[in-house]
């Protein structure tokens, strides 16, 4: 893969996402609005915290990752620009990572905002930096490659509004298991909006991860605590990649 290839790219998505207000929208103001929840709550504690900003960073991955990747590989393979890119020197890889590239660094920006309101307000600086910025790679790469699996079925961009319902309400399902029965818990645990939230609570707060989990935990046993949420976004990445291999298209159907 080459550097300057994929970061030529990158930027020319970059700028093409910036102009068009909507996905700015999507993909800057809806991730930092669960971040108001922070400024309303009374009680700075890392239980009160970590809900807010687990939203925040799941808006992240699910509009600037998931939903603007999904929509831009739909319109640019409609319109022939993928074919035209794979008949050039970049690499089917770099055309896909360069699309994927604003998305992602607009999630570390958000993570970035997060983190600094969140130490302005007394809620605490991410604890363990290192875990959350590796969890949030591999997030980032589970919901990229479930973008590139979504398209595979869908017409057109008008479409994905459609196409893209129940990646999100999948994802989004994870965050509200406290409403769920407790024989769901098991399973609700596996979605990658519980995986994510468990992350935050463990490298951010210093939780125990779960719904139920109160305890603080040493910053020597958070990796611990964290791995079967990182195993959790690995497997969802794993899944995306095999579906989009299997039914990635590059061109429109006839």
């Amino acid at each position: 893969m080459t550097a300057r290839v994929l970061l030529g790219l990158a930027q020319s998505n970059a700028l093409l996402m910036g102009r068009n207000m909507l996905t700015v929208v999507y993909a800057v103001v809806v991730p930092l609005a669960p971040l108001a929840l922070l400024v309303a709550i009374g009680e700075r504690t890392g239980e009160a915290g970590a809900i807010p900003v687990s939203l925040c960073l799941l808006m992240a991955l699910l509009f600037p990752v998931y939903y603007n990747l999904l929509s831009m590989f739909v319109t640019r393979r409609d319109e022939l620009v993928l074919k035209r890119l794979r008949s050039g020197e970049a690499t089917d890889a770099e055309i896909v990572v360069s699309m994927a590239l604003p998305g992602v660094a607009l999630v570390f920006v958000v993570a970035a905002v997060a983190a600094v309101l969140a130490g302005v307000l007394g809620f605490g600086l991410p604890g363990n930096p290192i875990l959350l910025v590796v969890g949030l790679a591999i997030s980032c790469g589970a919901f990229a490659a479930l973008a590139l699996w979504t398209a595979a079925w869908t017409r057109n961009a008008e479409a994905a509004q459609l196409t893209s319902a129940p990646v999100l309400l999948l994802a989004m399902a994870g965050t509200a298991r406290a409403a769920f029965p407790e024989d769901a818990q098991p399973w609700l645990d596996l979605l990658p909006g519980a995986a994510l939230e468990d992350l935050v609570r463990v490298a951010w707060f210093g939780l125990e991860p779960g719904i139920s989990g109160t305890e603080t935990i040493a910053w020597s046993a958070t990796w611990a605590e964290a791995l079967p949420a990182l195993g959790c976004l690995v497997g969802w990445t794993v899944v995306g990649v095999l579906l989009a291999g299997r039914a990635m298209r590059w061109e429109p159907r006839d």
